[in-house]
């Protein structure tokens, strides 16, 4: 550290934070003497702090500081500069494929030659497991019918607490019997979650010891992104002896909720965080920042789900793709730092980078609430006033220089919801009902289900549990409160939990059919709803806690009745499911709910009461009680007041110091997993969760110069929006799927399939599970289904199945698209599937951030069409065969040509946007550039 700081060109400016500290040092950014400091946006003076930091004229260069100085002028310019973040965050769906890659990569680097070792994280990670756990046991009482055969005797059903539904009297006893008991679900998930699981968590246990710089929180400790906001989070590292702003890359697109606590953070693929954790700077296009004002004070009902919903949609219509957004304004002061994280959290929904809320008193305050180090919060706060990163959202002199400016009056926002299919689809909650009934009718799409007028007004009967119902379109058969947006936020916590007690004291219930849930982001939430005596109320409505996780939010939402399942299948009917969660797209929330809306949690708990979505709360009663009353939302809703003042009283830091305090250590099952100690990696060729993937088979030290891409078939033909969900899906494996047959044929039973992003460190079982969504809407077929057609034979099949006979035959593939093509969830398997199916190259409209990045990781170009044109436009079918001419010379966004076998030509954008990513494609992927590179002596 010493020479590296002697030889950094900015070492004169370094000085200690306190005199009586003097081996506490910091770089003084107000010493560089230049009047554009002041005037940049707060996150980018983050990035000019690392750049100033790390400065050593080979990685990051003097001039590299320069440019981020000269922002005003060079964020249009698309400059290029590096950006070391202070430390990266996993979850296990991106985790365990990374420690695949680096167990992987340890093999390629001996076999070359290198020592393994040195594939070890420099920059310090952190892996929290939250993404294994499902919703397979929900409610306290479970109850199920049971027909029992052959019975001798009475006798023999002594011991079980039932309830004889019926008696016939034949040869033989019959009996019908609806059984109630008692089951703990949180504790029968967590142990089907080890059981299924097992394999994996030894795996990263091992990981855990065979890498430096790698902390595993265990499973059931809560959501990754809530235990960064509550526990993880820095705010400012105090290492080595120097003291610089907390900042973090992770493999989940919702890493951005740590923006709202004043930590610079952001998503970027699997494939990308890896090169970061082996000390590679990412490579960034300098952004431009929209400066977004918030003013005035929301209304009493109005909740931070509300605000983010509307924020989300006004952002899309901005357009703030590739872009920061930095909050000011007086109303920021307005919001906690809960309400912030919640707005933060939402970024990728409205597309932009991050979305950053610098430090001020509310930030130090929060931290206080959480039960942080008093002595660290001295230094956090001397030391981010000492370097102009202290903010004061009151004080208008203080306000930096944006691009853009756009502004939200708080007092504006209504009530509201998002879907049925998107995020950015706001609906204010008194259109709910009407716009649910115009989408029925509208053509297939993003706000259409396109069912003929005659069956808006089906009904289907059925039974449950001895018990009459039927469904409807609109019928809510999920409603969970899910997802660390909404989670870590105790105003929207407490809010359902006094909604909760109003609705009980109402006599209101909700129908034992839906399937109602709670999945707290941390062990925080349960003590203050216990301590505050709304959990029983929460439990009596069946929202009772079922695991900590991310759960429905990512499809992790378990089976339906089976008779739920049979009506909504035979009325085809659009069902709903309701969350508190960030993503509603097509067939992530459950492969039955084909309207999925995003809600605040206490609309969750009105709209499972409701039991449909065709509900317009203002006119029409919640329900009817069981003396005949009719009981309306705003009897039940609490006002702002009264949720804070429960906040005030319960929400305290001896909370979560106690729950932090044992994190690492609480979980016996995770204490008690054997797990080799081996520096490399013994790949088990029986298991069907961790193989070693087949990404770096042949690789030798030398370069081969690209290669154009020669009458290539189009394996997909595909619309706007096609989600990272519908490249690579994560939740659970459909039976008659090319990846239930692969593991079927490794002799697994359908209960053992778990779900794909549990599989996501086998590559035989994601590969076959690329584009295996069943919403995937191929032009080639006109209709939504996980297959497409083999051009040369005609033959509709399985996209996996196609890919392998086109590979087999030596043919390469490329996938036509629309906009934002990738967008969702930073998937690193939405382009590892599209690599391993033989896919070279995609030709799109537009590409989402993370996936244009996370292709060129994988070495798949990124092509896009020039501006005006489009498949459309320029008269593309798809069945043609593709010549893409790839010159030797190559130059970043350079344009190349496209040959048809029809004779046709025309241009399109390369999208490597850096010389950077340049390099790591003339290598064929990042992971492989790391290889050569850790493999030199």
């Amino acid at each position: 550290r010493a020479s590296s700081v002697m030889s950094n060109p900015f070492a004169h400016i370094v000085e200690p934070l306190d005199p009586q500290r003097p081996d506490h040092k910091f770089f003084n950014l107000s010493k560089l003497g230049d009047p554009r400091y002041d005037r940049l946006p707060f996150s980018i003076r983050v990035l000019l702090e690392s750049a100033v930091r790390n400065c050593d004229e080979f990685l990051v260069k003097k001039g590299d500081v320069e440019s981020i100085l000269n922002w005003k002028k060079t964020q249009t310019e698309t400059v290029e500069v590096p950006f070391r973040p202070a430390r990266v965050i996993l979850q296990d769906f991106t985790g365990v494929p990374a420690v695949v890659d680096f167990a992987a990569m340890r093999d390629a680097v001996k076999q070359l030659g290198g020592d393994p070792e040195k594939i070890n994280p420099i920059c310090p990670a952190d892996l929290v497991i939250d993404h294994s756990i499902q919703v397979d046991f929900n409610r306290k009482h479970d109850n199920c019918r049971l027909q029992l055969k052959c019975v001798q005797s009475a006798e023999s059903l002594l011991g079980l607490d039932v309830w004889v539904a019926s008696l016939k009297t034949t040869d033989e006893y019959e009996i019908n019997l609806c059984v109630t008991y008692r089951t703990d679900s949180l504790q029968k998930n967590q142990d089907l979650e080890f059981e299924r699981n097992r394999e994996r968590f030894e795996f990263l246990k091992w990981g855990s010891k065979a890498f430096r710089n790698m902390r595993i929180i265990p499973p059931g400790s809560g959501i990754v992104h809530q235990v960064n906001l509550e526990y993880l989070a820095r705010v400012v590292f105090d290492q080595d002896g120097f003291y610089y702003p907390d900042s973090l890359v992770g493999t989940d697109s919702h890493t951005t909720m740590i923006d709202g606590l004043g930590v610079l953070g952001w998503g970027v693929g699997g494939i990308e965080a890896e090169a970061v954790m082996l000390g590679q700077p990412i490579s960034m296009v300098l952004p431009e920042v929209i400066g977004y004002k918030l003013q005035g004070t929301p209304n009493k009902f109005i909740t931070s789900t509300d605000i983010v919903l509307t924020v989300t949609k006004h952002l899309r219509q901005v357009g703030v793709v590739g872009k920061f957004v930095e909050f000011f304004g007086p109303g920021v002061a307005q919001l906690s730092i809960a309400d912030r994280a919640t707005i933060a959290n939402m970024c990728p929904e409205y597309g932009a980078t991050a979305a950053f809320f610098p430090v001020d008193d509310v930030s130090v305050q929060y931290l206080e609430q959480t039960g942080r180090d008093p002595e660290k919060l001295c230094y956090i706060s001397q030391y981010l006033r000492a370097v102009g990163m202290y903010r004061n959202f009151s004080d208008p002199s203080q306000d930096p220089e944006f691009t853009q400016v756009v502004e939200l009056n708080l007092c504006t926002v209504v009530p509201c919801c998002s879907g049925p299919k998107r995020p950015q689809d706001r609906v204010p909650i008194a259109d709910m009902k009407k716009d649910f009934e115009t989408c029925l009718g509208t053509k297939q799409g993003f706000k259409g289900f396109q069912v003929l007028p005659e069956r808006h007004a089906i009904s289907v009967p059925f039974q449950y549990n001895g018990e009459d119902y039927s469904l409807s379109h609109g019928s809510v058969v999920i409603a969970a409160i899910t997802s660390c947006t909404n989670t870590s936020n105790p105003s929207v916590m407490l809010g359902a939990g006094l909604l909760a007690k109003n609705a009980v004291k109402h006599g209101l219930s909700v129908k034992p059919y839906i399937k109602t849930s709670l999945s707290p982001g941390s062990g925080v939430v349960t003590y203050y709803l216990k301590e505050s005596g709304v959990m029983d109320y929460l439990s009596q409505l069946g929202f009772e806690v079922v695991g900590y996780g991310c759960m429905t939010c990512i499809g992790n939402s378990g089976p339906l009745p089976e008779p739920v399942v049979e009506a909504i299948t035979q009325g085809d009917l659009v069902a709903a499911g309701v969350l508190s969660g960030n993503r509603n797209f097509e067939g992530r929330v459950h492969p039955n709910t084909r309207a999925n809306y995003l809600a605040s949690p206490p609309l969750v708990i009105a709209y499972a009461i409701a039991g449909s979505v065709r509900i317009d709360f203002e006119n029409e009663p919640i329900a009817i009680n069981p003396q005949g009353k009719e009981v309306y939302l705003r009897d039940i809703w609490p006002t702002r007041e009264e949720i804070q003042n429960v906040e005030r009283q319960f929400v305290i830091p001896a909370m979560f110091k106690e729950v932090y305090a044992k994190i690492e250590n609480v979980n016996e099952r995770w204490n008690s997993l054997k797990s080799p100690s081996d520096k490399l990696y013994t790949w088990d060729p029986k298991s069907t969760y961790i193989k070693s993937p087949p990404f770096f088979e042949g690789l030798t030290r030398d370069l081969k110069p690209p290669q154009s891409i020669k009458d290539a078939y189009v394996l997909l033909n595909l619309g706007d929006s096609v989600t990272t969900d519908h490249i690579s899906p994560a939740g659970n494996i459909a039976r008659n799927s090319p990846a239930a047959r692969y593991l079927t044929s490794r002799g697994l039973t359908p209960r053992d399939f778990n779900s794909y992003g549990s599989r996501r460190g086998n590559d035989a079982v994601m590969a076959r599970g690329t584009f295996a969504n069943i919403r995937l809407l191929n032009k080639f077929l006109g209709k939504q289904a996980p297959s497409t057609i083999h051009l040369p034979t005609g033959e509709t099949m399985d996209v996996s199945d196609a890919a392998e006979k086109y590979q087999k035959d030596g043919h390469p593939l490329l996938v036509l698209a629309g906009k934002e093509y990738g967008s969702g969830s930073s998937r690193d398997w939405a382009a590892k599937g599209p690599f391993l199916l033989g896919i070279k190259a995609v030709l799109a409209e537009s590409y989402e951030r993370i996936h244009r990045s996370n292709l060129v990781g994988m070495g798949v170009i990124p092509l896009e069409y020039l501006p005006g044109d489009t498949s459309d436009s320029l008269g593309l079918t798809g069945r043609e065969r593709y010549t893409v001419v790839i010159p030797e010379k190559i130059t970043p966004r350079m344009t190349v040509e496209i040959k048809l076998d029809t004779g046709k030509t025309f241009n399109v954008r390369m999208r490597f946007d850096t010389d950077v990513e340049l390099t790591y494609f003339q290598h064929g992927g990042i992971l492989n550039y790391m290889i050569r590179k850790m493999s030199e002596k």
